[in-house]
């Protein structure tokens, strides 16, 4: 190989490292993002269901626990 044909080579890799770069965050990016609304659907019924139980609690009247000792 002739310090030419080197040249040419190392011209035709000079952006690999930047590109594969910009495609990893990219994924990355992407991945966060779904984890992102999949914790908050998960967090917003969590908090719903829960709601729902203290008004269960709240309304029953008798405190929850069992007064027959």
């Amino acid at each position: 190989m002739t310090t030419t044909n080197r040249t040419i080579r190392r011209r035709g890799d000079r952006g690999e490292g930047v590109i594969s770069t910009a495609i990893a965050v990219l994924i990355m990016a992407l991945l966060g993002a779904a984890m992102w609304l999949t914790f908050d659907s998960i967090w917003s019924d969590t908090a719903e269901n829960t709601e729902n139980q203290v008004k269960i609690i709240g309304s029953d009247g008798s405190g929850g626990g069992s007064a027959d000792g």
